[in-house]
């Protein structure tokens, strides 16, 4: 069975690119095992965890079942943090679900030093197997809870993808994101900035000086996220790119 073959069972489920995850899926399987990965997909599960990893900066990314799979939306958070990071320095991927983020950082920055962490067991033990390869450590834990003391006043670059989406906004979302992933992964509370809050109050203690804290977020919660980074003391912007529709508050030390 080839890609083609696969399309009007996936164009009949509703999936927009039809072609492309037809490909994609033939290549990753055949015979009983691709019409069961195309029975799945065509019954809304994502198509990341189907096919074992998620495209992402160029890269492919493990994805887990049951993780929050990276959006292209994300890459501008790992080229800003990019951007900001040089050799030898620390990098922490906050709320880091695959550990996409950290992964981009290292292989755009060789020679960083990338720790993450997550609540999700699930996101914790994914991204330990993706950022193993460029030596990065992964905790469990809420936000910084789980770094060591060590850690504190050290971290050159802290990139955070913390869920942002308003609680009663999630039932608005692709039924592949709102049946599949982790709440806790997606609601940013009522108006989806519970996270934001709480990172940015804890986090330029754990900064370095002249650090930067970056957090990706709606182009309609920006200027409240860069408010909240302005209020914890930090010098606040806002970066946006329309290409791959990402907004990304960023906060650096004074």
């Amino acid at each position: 069975m080839t890609g083609d073959d696969l399309v009007p069972r996936l164009r009949a489920a509703g999936v927009v690119f039809a072609e492309e995850e037809a490909r994609l899926l033939a290549a990753a399987a055949s015979g009983a095992a691709l019409d069961a990965l195309v029975d799945r997909r065509a019954a809304g599960e994502p198509l990341e965890p189907l096919l074992g990893w998620a495209a992402f900066d160029g890269l492919r990314v493990p994805v887990d079942p049951g993780v929050f799979v990276p959006r292209r939306r994300t890459e501008l958070l790992a080229r800003e943090a990019a951007a900001l990071a040089t050799p030898g320095a620390l990098v922490l991927d906050l709320c880091c679900g695959t550990g996409a983020v950290g992964l981009a950082i290292a292989t755009r920055v060789p020679g960083v030093q990338v720790h993450a962490a997550d609540v999700e067991p699930a996101a914790v033990a994914n991204a330990r197997r993706t950022l193993a390869p460029v030596g990065g450590t992964v905790r469990q834990g809420d936000l910084f809870d789980p770094l060591p003391e060590r850690l504190r006043g050290r971290f050159a670059v802290i990139a955070v993808n913390a869920p942002y989406v308003p609680t009663d906004r999630i039932a608005d979302m692709p039924r592949e994101a709102r049946d599949f992933e982790p709440a806790v992964a997606l609601d940013g509370g009522p108006d989806g900035l519970d996270l934001h809050r709480r990172i940015a109050a804890e986090a330029p203690a754990w900064l370095a000086p002249g650090g930067a804290l970056l957090i990706e977020t709606g182009r309609t919660q920006a200027a409240w996220t860069a408010l909240l980074l302005e209020q914890a003391g930090l010098v606040a912007g806002i970066e946006s790119d329309d290409e791959v529709d990402g907004t990304v508050a960023i906060g650096l030390a004074r």
